[in-house]
């Protein structure tokens, strides 16, 4: 089969996995992928940006450069030339709606030119939750199938709600197939199309090594145990400040550590005051591993709001794969981790739970998680996906 991915993509180039970006790279094992990066838009092109991948994107489109690259076996990257209109300021729905479409058709006349160059004729559209410059491409590119691929719930953002609430459920209703790597947003999805399926999430396990040795790394090497650690981006819309100040100020004698890059509100917070909590800073990736590998017990203390309600909890499953207990906050995706993991309803279940994970932690419950974790792969995500579509085809 050929697939064509559009959406909310990460660009190829940026040295990171995402969802989509491992789903392609999964499909194209055996099938052929044009990997659609985001058009530039006009407010991008008007700003002073140093991002080198927008610039670099911007000279390709200013000269006409080659855009389409092969990137692997059977896996192309394409970055459409053609500048599209920022729009979402609009205030009026209607007039809203003839911009996207004007947008939606510059954007499937670029991803067409790509699609004849490679031959690709009976194509597999899948939509990395892009709801507004995505939302024609079916009728524009009669694709033989169209999948919305729902992983985060953009409508608890301002900027997705103002216009998405009108747009995205019209444009899960039409689509043929809805994906989601939830429970939470495949049920969001299943309101407005009957042909919606929960595949889960896939997640690169290969990096982490439970049975491996690792050397703790030199900022965490003096810091005294037992340590509960956070391995992730540090931000106030998702972690919640007050269970990590709550597991501070009543176990004194842990060290609580936070690695990754932290946003403004938790730089400036009083967390940073508290001499049990220490705050690492942005980690490289192959560095994780050993991080994960000095916690005592991994926690994921997410807040509650419209935004990380669906998520699914990836963290989770890289603490799993080094065999760490983890206490995570309960959520509808909690369920999917409950043999392997302690589930806090309220933040003062964390210490208590905290203290039970390090009491019970054993090799037999290490191998356990790792067997989890291992379960989540994205060659089984893919095979969920290729049984949606088989129900939705045979039906």
């Amino acid at each position: 089969m050929d697939f064509i991915f559009v959406g909310l993509l990460e660009d190829w180039d940026l040295n990171i996995g995402s969802n989509a970006k491992n789903i392609a790279l999964q499909l194209s094992l055996h099938h052929r992928v044009l990997y659609v990066n985001k058009p530039l838009d006009r407010k991008t092109l008007g700003k002073e940006n140093k991002d080198p991948l927008i610039l670099k994107h911007i000279e390709r489109a200013k000269k006409k450069q080659e855009s389409l690259f092969e990137v692997g076996q059977n896996i192309w990257s394409y970055y459409p030339p053609t500048i599209l209109e920022s729009i979402n300021w609009v205030p009026n729905d209607r007039l809203f709606s003839i911009l996207n479409k004007s947008n939606s058709k510059k954007f499937a006349a670029d991803i067409k030119l790509a699609a004849d160059r490679l031959g690709f004729k009976d194509f597999i559209i899948f939509n990395d939750n892009e709801m507004f410059r995505a939302f024609y491409l079916k009728e524009l590119l009669n694709p033989t199938l169209y999948i919305y691929y729902s992983r985060d719930n953009l409508l608890g953002v301002p900027y997705w709600k103002k216009h998405g609430s009108t747009i995205e459920p019209k444009h899960i209703a039409k689509s043929d197939i809805a994906l989601a790597n939830s429970i939470y947003l495949s049920n969001y999805c299943k309101k407005y199309n009957s042909n919606s399926y929960y595949i889960g999430q896939g997640c690169n396990i290969s990096q982490f090594d439970y049975s491996a040795t690792y050397e703790k790394p030199v900022d965490i090497k003096n810091i005294k145990g037992p340590i509960i650690g956070y391995m992730g981006a540090i931000v106030a819309l998702r972690i919640d400040m007050k269970i990590i100040e709550l597991i501070a100020s009543s176990r004194p004698d842990w060290s609580i550590v936070l690695a990754g890059p932290e946003d403004e509100k938790f730089a400036k917070s009083n967390l940073h005051d508290l001499g049990n909590v220490y705050f690492l800073g942005k980690k490289k990736l192959d560095s994780v591993p050993s991080y994960l590998a000095s916690f005592d017990v991994c926690i994921n203390p997410q807040l509650l709001n419209e935004v990380t309600i669906g998520n699914y909890p990836l963290k989770v499953d890289e603490y799993l794969a080094m065999g760490k207990p983890t206490v995570i906050t309960k959520t509808e995706a909690s369920d999917t981790f409950e043999d392997c993991v302690y589930i806090a309803d309220r933040p003062e279940d964390y210490p208590v739970l905290i203290d039970q994970a390090l009491k019970e932690d054993c090799r037999e419950l290490q191998q356990k998680r790792v067997r989890m974790a291992k379960s989540h792969s994205w060659e089984n995500s893919v095979e969920k996906m290729f049984q949606a579509i088989d129900k939705t085809v045979c039906h």
